[in-house]
């Protein structure tokens, strides 16, 4: 049940948690310290320990967020520049992180298995950082725009900054967006579907953009190149500062962070589908077409991203203001969870499929099927082909 209210006095009751959030990027700087001590190489999977184990634990013992902003407090918590300063303290974080992995990736201290563990862990903060610039790339103001491109450099994932704010949010829970997972989708039908697809989609994107302002591709105005550019930059300062040792290390981390953010993709929007207006286009989006989670402990791992109902539906809205949506389909665990779920498409069926047919009162045919099961799942579930 949710609660709306200002509890103690104060418009956030999580105000003082959202720091907490610096544990991704951080989790960066922990590996050798924590092996140091302890003498436990496995710390050098940190980041995935934090990610699949720590963090569905937590949730599962902490549970529920329950906590709503109030439209009164929604100008005041909006212009509060603290929650701004907690997203820009990710990114010196997360970048201190990689040079101190880079430095030990490109020696001989470590094993191929400890260096193997900690480009996971940079993996995880890079594919946390995507989410980060995710935050930062749906504000207008330039500053925040031009992290977003920074946080994105870890990745080698820039084009995302033009396709999630102009493609994805324009198409999702629709066959045409290829962020938006369909019913009977595995998610490893999923990745290269969406990994390609979005890089496809934003190229004429940036390039339509460009044409109407007046500008050519080769120009300093594009958003890509600008975000590429910073990936070649950030790379290439440290193989020369470290040597060509760490450049496979750096393109296995950035692969990792990418898939990251793809399987939370393939968890946002699975199998749902917008209706369509009599004129056959598009209703607007609603809360109805994300899935929604409100465990706390990942809401504060991922800055409300699991409202993520509420931030289709509202795009311009900072993270501290967003609400979980008592009318959008609610996932059975938070996204850390739900990212293990996914991994075995088995039980993700078994978890998911049949929450998909609730969610459409039983009408299978109102889901976004996967076009080359839909005979076979329109036949499982006694509809019509």
């Amino acid at each position: 049940m949710q609660t709306v209210g200002k509890p103690a006095g104060s418009p956030d009751p999580k105000r003082h948690l959202w720091v907490l959030g610096l544990i991704a990027p951080a989790s960066a700087l922990l590996p050798s310290q924590l092996v140091l001590h302890t003498g436990a190489p496995v710390f050098w999977w940190i980041g995935p320990i934090i990610v699949l184990i720590a963090i569905p634990v937590l949730d599962w013992v902490v549970g529920e967020d329950g906590s709503n902003p109030r439209d009164e407090d929604y100008e005041l918590l909006s212009n509060d520049r603290y929650y701004r300063w907690c997203t820009y303290l990710f990114l010196p974080v997360q970048l201190i992180g990689l040079i101190i992995a880079a430095a030990m990736w490109a020696g001989d201290e470590l094993s191929f298995v400890d260096k193997l563990g900690l480009a996971a862990t940079l993996g995880f903060v890079s594919g946390i950082g995507i989410n980060a610039a995710h935050e930062l790339g749906h504000r207008v103001e330039h500053l925040e725009r031009w992290l977003a491109k920074i946080a994105l450099a870890q990745s080698g994932y820039g084009h995302f900054f033009v396709e999630h704010n102009r493609g994805h949010h324009v198409r999702v829970a629709t066959p045409d967006d290829p962020a938006s997972a369909r019913l009977g989708e595995s998610l490893w039908e999923f990745l290269p579907r969406s990994v390609i697809g979005g890089f496809r989609s934003a190229l004429p994107l940036e390039r339509d953009r460009l044409a109407r302002k007046g500008h050519g591709w080769w120009s300093v105005h594009n958003h890509i190149l600008q975000a590429w550019s910073m990936t070649l930059v950030l790379f290439g300062g440290l193989v020369a500062a470290f040597g060509w040792r760490a450049l496979p290390w750096l393109l296995l981390q950035a692969v990792i962070g990418i898939g990251l953010l793809e399987t939370v993709n393939y968890v946002e929007h699975y199998g749902l589908l917008r209706a369509k207006r009599p004129n056959g286009h598009w209703e607007r989006c609603s809360p109805r077409d994300s899935w929604n989670s409100d465990r706390l402990v990942t809401n504060i791992f991922l800055f409300h991203l699991q409202r993520h109902s509420d931030h289709h539906a509202n795009p311009g809205r900072r993270y501290q203001t967003l609400r979980s949506s008592q009318v959008a389909p609610q996932l059975p665990a938070g996204y850390a969870s739900m990212i293990l779920f996914a991994a075995l498409p088995p039980l993700w069926r078994a978890v998911m499929d049949h929450r998909v047919l609730a969610h459409y009162g039983g009408d299978v045919t109102l889901a976004n099927i996967q076009p080359r099961k839909r005979r076979r799942i329109l036949a499982a579930y006694g509809a019509t082909v």
